[in-house]
């Protein structure tokens, strides 16, 4: 075994992306260098290119991993009951609670898209269409059922997304409000958007 294949080197890589996720959250992809990302990691910038192929493919790799977390909780959340104003409520909920408890990597994953090659791009957008989906396709559950009340299943699973996502921007962990108070509201929030009754 390889330091670069084995447990020591996976151990290596998973330093390397915590430590990107630090540097890009504190300086922005563009103002970070592979030095910061080293040296954040305790190790030597040629340690980077040893593991990774560039500063990009480590924030594909984190923007990758947090939309595959993403869609699975969607997924997941969605699927928890039958009734879609719980299911959504779940959703909306367990979303939330992803967002603020990990603010510093879902701000990075939200926020740094176009920092992306074309091609990772491409691949990042083909999942938050999945997530979008995902999304509209509880939203149209509620409203074929007689559950919700909303004109438009697109704008409203817009705008229940964006709740979520923008805590990214705004938590910090010594806030007023914990990740569940967050959660608790915007569940409640999110039945009002889709007009539950």
């Amino acid at each position: 075994m390889t330091e670069t294949t084995g447990p020591r080197g996976d151990s290596t890589r998973a330093r390397l992306l915590e430590a990107a996720v630090a540097a890009f959250a504190e300086k922005g992809f563009n103002g970070t260098t592979t030095r910061d990302i080293a040296g954040a990691a305790g190790m030597s910038p040629a340690a980077v290119y040893v593991h990774h192929r560039s500063k990009e493919e480590l924030l594909y790799l984190i923007s990758r991993s947090g939309h595959d977390e993403t869609l699975e909780l969607i997924r997941k959340a969605a699927a928890s009951s039958s009734d879609p104003a719980i299911a959504l409520r779940t959703v909306i909920h367990d979303f939330a609670v992803h967002h603020a408890r990990g603010h510093t990597g879902a701000r990075i994953v939200n926020y740094e898209l176009n920092s992306l090659s074309p091609e990772h791009l491409t691949e990042i957008r083909a999942i938050r269409q999945q997530i979008d989906q995902a999304m509209r396709d509880l939203v149209r559950r509620g409203i074929e059922e007689g559950v919700f009340d909303t004109p438009d299943a697109r704008m409203a699973s817009t705008a229940l997304l964006s709740l979520g996502i923008d805590i990214a921007r705004w938590y910090r962990d010594e806030g007023d409000w914990s990740p569940e108070d967050i959660a608790t509201a915007y569940a409640d929030m999110a039945l009002r958007i889709v007009g539950a009754g």
